[in-house]
């Protein structure tokens, strides 16, 4: 099974040679001898297997959970999403990728860099392997991690706590932070193609941040947060995949190849804009007329077929034949867009949250304009000064204010990371109207939108029973690929119970 993993690895490396060149030319990647696996074998398979299952399929969950993307007409593929559904089949494919290509490759990986004492190379393989843990913990809940990868031993390995999962990945990277230094030669990977260590430390503590931050209302975070923005050693820009995404046939970006491309002969479309980030960026008065436009929202959202702003509604796929794709508007995408995996306007925001609840609000506000700044300086785009006049830092809320701008700026870049965030801070909150009050299902005239509040949620049209009204998904049921072979799997608390960090 090992051997098969690591064939499946390379076979999906050399799919991906567009960003460099990594197989030695007298090397068989088909069948290579284990004694011959190196770091630089495994690592694009990881990368690209992370890049996917966290740019695809949790980018399209995530942007319908957290009502940033709508369903067009015509189609049913995740008009489930759309309900504020998950099933535990749909998540599987996701799970056994980021396992079985992703954690079970890098424990290959981190042996193999342990060995050769390349502690560069292991410091990244340790920063993968907690960020596809966390990405586990915040879909699941729980998951195995100590007793996980290893079959011979634990075949039905027991689920632990996302809790023990959080903490014993920062201890991880701790500890390899402990052994690197920035200097140190990493494996040719996609993410930091300079190769030495300096960049990877910093995405590092970036993550850290982040887990802790998350962690931060279940444990006592202050002081370790405190000495990582002491130390302030953190990414100068945004850490995604780009520049190695081709317009070739699986060499795209995984989000657009899904959803746009058409290599595969494929012409279908499902996503479109909610109407609750439309009309959340794009406010109107009570007659119609645009009052404030976010800059960010062209580069965030195409306009439709009229040049308008149009945003589809949660629950429904527009069953009439007058409902058309060009009638709503579609996530901006190219076949070269980034993936991100954490941004400067994140980091920023956490910084923001720390200073709001342990230090002073003159640092939160500064932190919560540079977190803006950065998110329109992402998008490419002026007008940042405008809208923190808008929406000014509230000290008072600070969860309102860090919450309802997160999950704008988040929309078109990390839609998974805006519906792990509002489980967390509880911002957006749900309005007093429904989907069904903006829409009559079958007549395409009841369209109307004007009783949107912008910066609220709304139940969608037909909602997931287990979820029921103004409430969010809060984790995903087991995945089924794990489920339906492990004797170890807890009883599923259900759809809306809290993951650890949300309680």
């Amino acid at each position: 099974m090992k051997k098969i993993l690591l064939a499946s690895a390379l076979l999906l490396g050399v799919s991906f040679t567009s960003c460099n060149s990594y197989l030695d030319i007298n090397t068989d990647p088909n069948s290579p001898a284990e004694e011959n696996i190196e770091t630089f074998m495994l690592m694009p398979a990881i990368e690209m297997n992370t890049a996917s299952s966290y740019g695809n399929f949790l980018r399209i969950a995530g942007g319908f959970h957290a009502q940033q993307y709508a369903h067009l007409f015509g189609t049913s593929n995740y008009l489930d999403y759309s309900k504020f559904n998950m099933s535990a089949t749909r998540s599987s494919g996701t799970y056994t990728q980021f396992n079985q290509k992703g954690l079970q490759n890098l424990k290959t990986l981190l042996a193999k860099a342990t060995e050769d004492e390349d502690w560069g190379t292991y410091l990244a393989g340790t920063v993968l392997r907690a960020f596809i843990y966390e990405a586990l913990v915040d879909c699941y809940g729980e998951v195995p991690y100590t007793e996980a990868l290893d079959l011979e031993n634990f075949p039905t390995p027991k689920y632990d706590e996302g809790q023990t999962v959080y903490e014993g990945v920062i201890a991880e990277i701790n500890a390899a932070l402990e052994k690197v230094s920035p200097t140190n030669i990493v494996c040719t990977n996609f993410l930091f193609p300079s190769s030495t260590a300096d960049k990877w430390i910093q995405f590092a503590n970036a993550l850290k941040l982040k887990m802790l931050m998350r962690m931060s209302n279940v444990k006592d975070v202050r002081s370790e947060v405190a000495a990582l923005i002491a130390e302030n050693n953190f990414p100068a820009s945004d850490v995604s995949y780009k520049g190695c995404w081709k317009n070739e046939p699986g060499q795209m970006n995984p989000f657009y190849s899904e959803e746009f491309a058409t290599t595969w002969g494929s012409t279908q479309t499902n996503i479109a804009a909610n109407l609750a980030i439309i009309g959340t960026m794009q406010v109107k008065n009570s007659e119609g007329a645009i009052e404030y436009e976010d800059p960010r929202l062209s580069a965030f959202f195409e306009k439709n077929k009229a040049g308008e702003y149009v945003g589809g509604i949660s629950g429904t796929n527009y069953p009439k034949s007058t409902s058309k794709l060009q009638d709503w508007c579609r996530p901006v995408a190219t076949f070269d867009m980034p993936v991100y995996l954490i941004t400067v306007s994140e980091i920023e925001f956490f910084k923001a949250e720390y200073y709001a609840r342990y230090g002073s609000a003159a640092d939160a506000q500064a932190h919560y304009a540079a977190a803006i700044e950065a998110s329109f300086a992402s998008a490419n785009v002026d007008g940042a000064t405008d809208y923190i006049a808008r929406y000014p830092f509230e000290a008072s809320n600070y969860k309102k204010s860090i919450g309802l701008a997160k999950w704008v700026a988040l929309s078109g870049v990390n839609p998974f990371e805006a519906w792990c965030e509002m489980r967390r801070l509880d911002y957006p909150t749900f309005g007093t109207v429904k989907g069904n009050d903006f829409y009559t299902e079958g007549d395409q005239e009841s369209y109307n939108v004007s009783k949107y509040v912008p910066g609220t949620l709304y139940t969608p049209i037909q909602v997931f029973g287990e979820v029921g009204a103004n409430k969010l998904l809060e984790r995903y049921p087991y995945a089924e690929s794990s489920s339906s072979r492990n004797e170890n799997t807890p009883a599923f608390p259900g759809y809306t119970a809290p993951v650890f960090w949300g309680k």
